[in-house]
């Protein structure tokens, strides 16, 4: 006698087929709640980045450094040579020159 089964297993799994997340337009992850409208990842339309100290991990995947720093990877060699703009470097020969007659 085939007699049906209640089970969480197997059968249960046949029956998903319908999406709860999809792609967050600011982390592009697959984590953004079609229903609550809100990104699980970044929190997303909120104006903060979704961020907690108890995944250290997850701070490290997104913390600076870890995109293209337009602005930060210039900034050791403009502090070097005091955040000059508009005007041609000095030439080192001349330079030494100079200290050297002096």
């Amino acid at each position: 006698r085939a007699r049906e089964k209640m089970t969480k297993g197997t059968s249960s799994f046949g029956k998903r087929h319908s999406k709860t997340h999809t792609a967050c337009r600011r982390c592009g992850k697959i984590s953004f709640h079609l229903q609550k409208k809100v990104c699980s990842s970044c929190g997303y339309p909120g104006a903060k980045m979704r961020r907690f100290n108890w995944s250290k991990k997850a701070l490290r995947r997104r913390t600076q450094g870890t995109g293209r720093m337009r602005y930060m990877k210039t900034l050791p060699r403009r502090f070097k040579n005091g955040f000059r703009e508009g005007v041609q470097a000095k030439s080192k020969t001349r330079a030494t020159a100079a200290a050297a007659e002096a």
